[in-house]
């Protein structure tokens, strides 16, 4: 069955008026489970990083933090109609796909990892020049990476004065500051410890003083203080105290 025809038939299986994934403009009855079980997520009140029952949209795949980060670019920035080079890093398909679409939009996707988007990129070392993007979209990558101070202050070089960026990533609401433990590095040590396998660290909200550090000015955005977004009993499927951390350089 061909990906469109599997999508449709999708749309028809879980259709309702609970929910609506704005990437895919599907109107649905439910939502899928999505993210780890691992006790210290719970214990640490992590937001984007734990089990949530509601999350997935069937359709199109699309999480809670992905629909949160679309909805805000399209209602919150300019990303529709400015001419902007904007970097994706670690892109997420459904975003991707619609960022890539936008005609005034120069569009470069980058991961680590070889194939898994337009080039390979390590965000610890650049290999572009000063001012080199208007826009940054780093989504949940951050927790990754051992030297994330260096990584910020990469996206800081290369993103253009007066540029902006959106630069999230799990944050628990229990701790006082972030916890990290570099001498970690067993995987099921880190998934005990972290979370998931692959996290170095936990943050907590001293995660805007680290931005700040590298140059950026940092506003927080709360999802649940929008009138829209937060009307319909959350309809949109959004992670609950999931704020979403918008960046800029100062021209």
């Amino acid at each position: 069955m061909k990906p469109r025809l599997k999508r449709l038939v999708r749309k028809i299986r879980f259709r309702g008026q609970r929910y609506f994934c704005p990437l895919c403009r599907s109107d649905l009855r439910e939502l899928r489970p999505y993210g780890f079980k691992h006790p210290v997520l719970a214990e640490q009140n992590v937001v984007g990083g734990g089990y949530r029952p509601n999350a997935q949209c069937p359709v199109c795949k699309s999480t809670d933090r992905e629909r949160l980060l679309y909805l805000y670019l399209t209602r919150n920035t300019n990303v529709a109609s400015a001419s902007l080079r904007l970097l994706h890093v670690a892109p997420e398909p459904g975003l991707g796909t619609y960022l890539k679409g936008l005609r005034a939009i120069d569009y470069l996707s980058a991961d680590l990892n070889p194939g898994a988007a337009m080039v390979q990129m390590d965000i610890t070392a650049v290999e572009f020049d000063d001012a080199s993007f208007d826009a940054v979209i780093c989504n949940h990558v951050l927790e990754h990476i051992p030297d994330d101070r260096k990584a910020m202050r990469e996206l800081f070089r290369i993103l253009r004065p007066g540029g902006w960026g959106i630069l999230q990533v799990p944050i628990s609401l229990r701790l006082d500051e972030t916890y990290e433990d570099f001498s970690i590095t067993d995987e099921a040590r880190r998934a005990e410890v972290f979370g998931q396998s692959d996290h170095v660290r936990i943050y907590a909200y001293d995660y805007v003083d680290r931005l700040q550090s590298a140059g950026f000015d940092v506003d927080v955005f709360k999802w649940w203080t929008d009138s829209e977004l937060a009307a319909g009993d959350n309809r949109f499927g959004l992670l609950r105290d999931e704020s979403l951390f918008r960046v800029t350089k100062a021209p």
